[in-house]
């Protein structure tokens, strides 16, 4: 059993001291996944653009941004860009907070670039407080029109999550609904983070994506803060079934551009200024409104062919499961010895695509152990070629009911977990004071020891830029901003920046 770490807060990880680079645009970034040539045929014949048209991407946050609309126009205008039809449900009054702003303008300004066919709803929730946000999606999911609600926060996984996890359903009545969330930014050996872990919500790592100055794509490797892992409380759905054989819900499902270092331009005005500036950001914030922009693009495409949307939790994570591997970039991760899932794990590692071997190795050591088929807890399936996952998901007829693994199938992963974990112990001692803290033998253990919810951790690196010029060079300043009440992180990591 894993021992509970007390008191545990997500840590925040400091650029290193250098240059940092202008982020990529909306142009180099949609040709690095394809999704500037989507097109689909329409009844009469005619191609029609794949934008999302006709479709509504719901992004749930928290706190008022009272300059969206304004940050939204300036960031098109230098994209080329249409601006979209935006629509807010401002629960939070005038409050405003000044991470947050950034996160929704990352949310909203990329989810619009990869889908600016369609209309963006906002729902701003009061504060980042479970109860909060937790309403605040029950208010996305039920507007109409809505077919993806995007989410850039979470926070650790607690044994009373799955009492949330109707709320990432689609409503009766209601075209089907995507439930789409950012993974995290810790790294493997945090373990995973809610709602990502939710069977029934689209979990988005990220990555390390190498471009040309064109967008062309040059490849991609799993960054190292990609959050994710074996869920302590959530069962493994049986759509997961092809990729492992743990009996618990893993994540990431797939994965996206998320490296501060290969991050996306941003324009925010910060509460209270009366001047924007750009920055570059970073994170699994990014990849989160973009797969809801992804999915947009198959609805729309669905539609002209006179289908529904796609309902999350019964066709598209089913389906993303059967799709063919050609669909998706392979994205290599680097070994890990966390016993959490840790992306890829010394046993029986293939570093073809960062999968994972399914038959079972011999050891160095004490001999050797079994291997279940176990997913990639740093990138999942991988990251969209856009032309054909789409055209493969508009196509889908997949609807599975979710199925749960029994107790005792729990019980059986939770033993052999403990054993590779006890291995690592004994035998990899450069990890020894890592894992000790994690091996409990006492029945009743669970990740984060939390009785109530924990405090927010907003994660903000900047560094002052005067207007018209390059990042001051220097180590940006991590600010840790502890709310009373607020379980729940904002995942954007974000460099103040010029554009160029």
């Amino acid at each position: 059993m894993l021992k509970p770490r007390r008191g545990l807060r997500p840590a925040c990880e400091r650029l290193d001291v250098r240059w940092l680079p202008s982020g990529l645009s909306a142009a180099q970034l949609t040709n690095a996944y394809g999704l500037d040539a989507i097109s689909f045929p329409s009844p009469s014949g005619t191609p029609v653009a794949g934008n999302g048209a006709g479709e509504t991407i719901a992004l749930v946050e928290a706190y008022h941004d009272p300059t969206l609309a304004s940050d939204m126009h300036v960031f098109d205008q230098a994209n080329g860009l249409a601006d979209p039809s935006l629509s807010v449900v401002d629960l939070a009054g005038t409050t405003a907070n000044p991470d947050w702003t950034s996160e929704v303008s990352l949310d909203a300004e990329w989810a619009h670039a990869i889908a600016p066919g369609a209309s963006i709803l906002v729902v701003e929730a009061p504060s980042d407080s479970i109860g909060n946000l937790m309403n605040a999606v029950s208010v996305a999911r039920g507007m109409p029109g809505v077919t993806v609600v995007s989410m850039s926060w979470g926070f650790g996984e607690t044994s009373s999550e799955t009492a949330f996890d109707p709320t990432f359903t689609t409503p009766p009545g209601h075209s089907g609904i995507t439930f789409i969330a950012a993974s995290g930014d810790n790294g493997t050996v945090a373990g995973p983070e809610y709602p990502a872990s939710s069977p029934n919500v689209l979990s988005v790592g990220g990555t390390t994506l190498l471009v040309n100055s064109s967008g062309n794509y040059l490849g991609e490797v799993a960054w190292s803060g990609s959050e994710g892992g074996y869920s302590t409380a959530e069962p493994e759905p049986a759509y997961q079934r092809s990729v492992q054989r743990i009996g618990r819900r893993s994540t990431p499902d797939v994965a996206f551009d998320g490296d501060p270092n290969t991050g996306v331009e941003v324009y925010e005005t910060p509460p209270g200024s009366t001047s924007g500036l750009w920055i570059t950001v970073g994170g699994t914030s990014l990849g989160a409104p973009a797969w809801a922009a992804i999915l947009a693009i198959v609805d729309q495409g669905r539609a002209l062919q006179g289908k529904g949307s796609l309902d999350g939790a019964t066709q598209t994570l089913p389906a993303l499961y059967q799709l063919p591997s050609a669909d998706f970039h392979p994205v290599s991760t680097p070994p890990s010895f966390s016993p959490w899932g840790g992306g890829v794990n010394p046993i029986g590692y293939n570093p073809i695509g960062g999968a994972f071997s399914h038959r079972r190795v011999k050891l160095i050591g004490r001999g050797a152990l079994p291997h279940p088929l176990r997913a990639n807890t740093s990138t999942g399936l991988g990251s969209p070629i856009a032309p054909r996952l789409i055209a493969d998901l508009v196509a889908s007829e997949t609807t599975e009911p979710l199925a749960r693994v029994p107790t005792h199938a729990l019980a059986h992963r939770a033993r052999w977990m403990l054993r590779v974990a006890k291995w690592h112990a004994r035998t990899i001692r450069s990890s020894r004071d890592a894992l000790e803290p994690l091996i409990d033998p006492a029945p009743t253990g669970r990740r984060h020891n939390l009785a109530a919810p924990r405090s927010v951790m907003l994660k903000s690196f900047q560094s002052p830029v005067e207007s018209g010029t390059h990042p001051s060079r220097g180590i940006p300043q991590c600010r840790d901003l502890v709310a009373t009440s607020g379980p729940c992180w904002s995942s954007s990591i974000v460099a103040a920046s010029s554009r160029p």
